[in-house]
């Protein structure tokens, strides 16, 4: 992902950025107490780092017309498009972390789940649920434009307005056993209208309206060729007992340590 979207091929480069790119995740959505010692100062300081490397690799091909970035989604973003350098460089942010975290977290919750219920093995549904119990986008920023009036509270126009997904895909009024892994529940008729994520209010793993996912159909495509390739080719063990944590968003606390062989059969 960082070859394809800077051109950074070499493997110290790749390691520098994704250990900037870890720190900033983790503490991106943490309590937001910016200083020493607090994983929100961590995160903003990895950030700053990724912004710089961006920022040098921006003027190595300016003044140079660095090779190492002739291929990379910069190179294209600098010749084609009349945009400031903090606006690429916010770009390509927002592309490693809505383009690469997002999927990559939800296959680890995927092969997490498959492990503590191996029947489930020959259902895609597993996707479904997956992104509905372990989904990363646990809430959506947006701005009222008008002043809008919810049960009997006032919502003034420009207000910002955080409505939280996870709070209807974990809802037990919602979903019976909401908090159990149950990828069979998408067979049940009741929730086969649900299952519309295009357009149902009640499974929105991919946000809705306007700024709908526009990688919502790549990304399902990308999870479903690795759980087939990945359950077809090898099989796995759990060697470190892990749990779910919820706060602040989706993750498994000890990373989920798992030992993989290739099947022989």
């Amino acid at each position: 992902m960082v070859n394809q979207l800077l051109g950074v091929s070499s493997e110290s480069e790749v390691n520098e950025m994704a250990g900037f790119f870890s720190d900033f995740v983790n503490g991106c959505l943490s309590i937001p107490i910016n200083l020493p010692g607090f994983a929100y100062h961590t995160a903003m300081k990895a950030r700053e780092s990724i912004i710089s490397k961006i920022n040098k690799t921006i003027e190595m091909h300016r003044e140079e017309g660095d090779s190492d970035v002739s291929n990379g989604v910069l190179r294209r973003m600098l010749e084609e498009e009349s945009l400031p350098d903090d606006a690429v460089a916010d770009f390509i942010i927002n592309l490693l972390f809505a383009g690469n975290e997002t999927t990559a977290k939800t296959m680890l919750f995927a092969v997490y789940f498959l492990t503590h219920c191996p029947r489930a093995m020959n259902q895609l549904l597993v996707i479904d649920e997956t992104l509905r119990l372990g989904g990363i986008a646990i809430w959506l920023m947006r701005e009222a434009k008008d002043d809008i009036e919810y049960q009997g509270y006032v919502i003034p126009k420009g207000c910002f307005v955080v409505p939280f997904l996870s709070a209807v895909h974990l809802d037990e009024n919602m979903y019976k056993g909401a908090m159990s892994f149950n990828p069979w529940r998408w067979m049940e008729p009741e929730n086969q209208e649900k299952r519309n994520w295009r357009s149902s209010s009640l499974y929105t793993p991919f946000g809705g309206g306007a700024r709908f996912c526009p990688g919502a159909e790549l990304a399902r495509l990308q999870i479903a060729l690795f759980l087939h390739y990945f359950v077809t080719t090898y099989r796995w063990r759990q060697v470190k007992e892990d749990r779910m944590s919820f706060f602040p968003s989706a993750r498994l606390v000890n990373g989920f340590q798992i030992q993989i062989t290739r099947r022989n059969d």
